[in-house]
């Protein structure tokens, strides 16, 4: 039985909802674009488990890693032997490594805290998508879907891979078979792309083939256990799971996005599954698998565009599976398609004039990445109305008049209301403040493993900056080397010409190391016989004042040759303190 398809209609939803009484635009979505985040020509996005860091992969073949609190670049790792650009980034369970796949044909795993790269392996195959397996806190397997080929486990300790079936018959028994010349064995085309995705332990891997089948397959004997048609049989392009691992969204090439509810347990699905495929061998082999199939997912939804009839790209569930969002495929067109789980088309979002590539949902919060075909990474937040008014808790704001109703024990001295009857409190209860409830969105979290949320920012310098820098101190070297007598004589002595503010002066007899301690105080001179006689006069004769004015009268001027204006000659080594 095929579900209802939905029409994307927006007007139609509107006026139902407000001939209801109720605003089917009002929910936890995203409205409009935030800001943007620009660091080279990114490709593609990936937030860790909790949302805190965003990985982008970026043309150049490095990949960025952005603080999504702060909205800066917290590290890039890059990769001077891998120049092409990136297709896929993915984080592992505890955000400690992250798995970057490129155009040629390579996957690296790196670490995150260090920058380090640990592993790098080159395919046959150049991979659209690599994902690694998220039951496991360090990395060892990891499933790529290459471009022309069926997908790959790849095991990233020895660099072996393993081919997955991409299609069943009575005589495979389901498990993998050959393909040669890059042909799978249905004979389909060749460059026809296979989606798969793990479930969310990683027990069993979900594939789309371009016959317009679900196949499940174990991953630990790579068999196929179970077979769920499409309606439509056209190739699927997308598979993706909800985060909860209840839901799974598949987009197709006849325009339509189909959701599926899960039948199996969460965790124990595949020995579930396997005792479900062993139980019955009266049927035949296909016949058996399409009879498991059924109970293991159950079609929900069908979401398609009946007017426009365009193509999706990159579908996907919001954080907690409430939403589905998928993107228009059209060349020049930035515009996303939001639905709840019911089926109702909720926003319709419009950016800028630019082809979006690829699309990812905060895994705790209503916000949405996207990324568009010219490198820039828009964010798309809630528009949240600023409400500055302020009353008492007791106090209710209200749109307009409306009829009060008097209560008849409003006016007593003790109302009715307020009689709350004592309650039994046991006293000598203990109150446990020590343990640490489980967050539901991350139940499956492990307490010994620390997961990684932040990274410190390291600062990059601006060029702009740096030319005016490098400007300003080029200025104050030609000014510092002036044609002064004091800097001629030097030369041609043959004395090297510091500047006034140079760190490397000598303080009187001491030493270098000294003097540089002392570059931010005052350059001092020793003064001469001269200069202390001076001294010793100005402080056995007191200030004299002047009687017209009742001033103090000012010490006498020194010129700027060190000659003052009594004619007497001063030593130019005298400071101006004993002056």
């Amino acid at each position: 039985m095929n579900a209802p398809i939905i029409e994307v209609n927006l007007i139609f939803w509107v006026v139902l909802g407000v001939w209801m009484g109720e605003d089917p635009l009002q929910g936890d979505f995203p409205e409009v674009i935030e800001e943007f985040l620009q660091h080279g020509n990114m490709k593609c996005i990936a937030f860790n488990r909790r949302g805190t860091l965003l990985a982008a992969g970026c043309a150049n073949g490095s990949c960025v890693i952005w603080d999504f609190e702060t909205r800066g670049v917290a590290k890039e790792l890059r990769d001077k032997a891998c120049v092409a650009p990136i297709t896929s980034v993915c984080w592992s369970k505890y955000g400690h490594y992250l798995l970057a796949s490129a155009t040629d044909k390579s996957l690296t795993l790196w670490n995150v805290v260090n920058g380090e790269k640990i592993t790098h392996i080159t395919l046959q195959q150049t991979t659209l998508h690599a994902r690694l397996h998220p039951g496991s806190c360090t990395p060892s397997l990891c499933l790529a879907c290459p471009l022309s080929s069926a997908p790959i486990l790849v095991d990233l300790n020895n660099g072996t891979s393993t081919v997955l079936p991409v299609s069943v018959t009575d005589n495979t028994n389901g498990n993998a078979v050959s393909h040669p010349r890059n042909k799978f064995s249905d004979s389909s085309l060749p460059f026809t792309p296979t989606a798969a995705t793990f479930d969310k332990h990683g027990d069993l891997i979900y594939l789309g083939n371009s016959k317009g089948e679900i196949l499940i397959v174990d991953p630990k004997n790579v068999r196929v256990n179970a077979l769920i048609p499409i309606p439509g049989g056209s190739v699927v392009k997308d598979i993706v799971f909800s985060r909860n691992g209840q839901y799974l969204l598949t987009n197709s090439n006849d325009r339509v996005i189909r959701v599926y509810e899960s039948l199996l347990p969460t965790k124990g699905a595949a020995k579930e599954l396997e005792i479900m495929s062993d139980t019955d061998d009266k049927f035949p082999r296909i016949e058996k698998l399409k009879e498991v199939g059924t109970k293991c997912l159950r079609l929900s939804r069908e979401f398609q565009d009946a007017v426009t009839k365009i193509q999706w790209k990159a579908p996907c569930f919001s954080g907690d599976g409430e939403w589905v969002i998928g993107a228009s495929a059209s060349k020049g067109e930035h515009k996303l398609y939001i639905w709840d789980r019911a089926g109702h088309l909720v926003k319709i979002l419009e950016g800028p004039k630019e082809a979006l590539i690829d699309l990812a949902w905060h895994p705790l919060r209503p916000l949405v990445v996207s990324v568009s075909v010219a490198g820039l990474v828009y964010i798309w937040a809630k528009d949240y109305t600023e409400n500055w008014s302020a009353f008492a808790p007791d106090f209710k704001e209200l749109e307009e008049n409306e009829e009060y109703v008097e209560r008849e024990d409003e006016f007593d001295l003790m109302p009715e209301s307020e009689k709350v009857k004592e309650l039994v409190i046991n006293q000598d209860e203990e109150v446990d403040i020590l343990t640490v409830e489980k967050d539901s969105a991350f139940s499956d979290s492990d307490a010994s493993q620390e997961e990684l949320c932040f990274l410190p920012a390291v600062p990059f310098p601006d060029p702009e900056q740096q030319d005016k820098c490098l400007g300003s101190s080029l200025k104050l070297g030609d000014s510092n080397h002036t044609g002064s007598p004091f800097s001629v004589e030097a030369a041609q002595n043959g004395q090297a010409i510091l500047p006034a503010s140079s760190p490397l002066e000598v303080v009187g007899n001491s030493t270098p190391e000294e003097a540089v301690g002392t570059a931010g105080m005052k350059r001092k001179r020793k003064p001469s016989a001269k200069g202390m006689e001076l001294q010793a006069e100005k402080g056995r004769k007191p200030q004299t004042k002047n009687k017209s004015s009742g001033k103090t009268s000012k010490p006498r001027s020194r010129s700027g040759d060190g000659i003052d204006t009594n004619g007497s000659v001063l030593e130019d080594d005298v400071t101006d303190e004993y002056l």
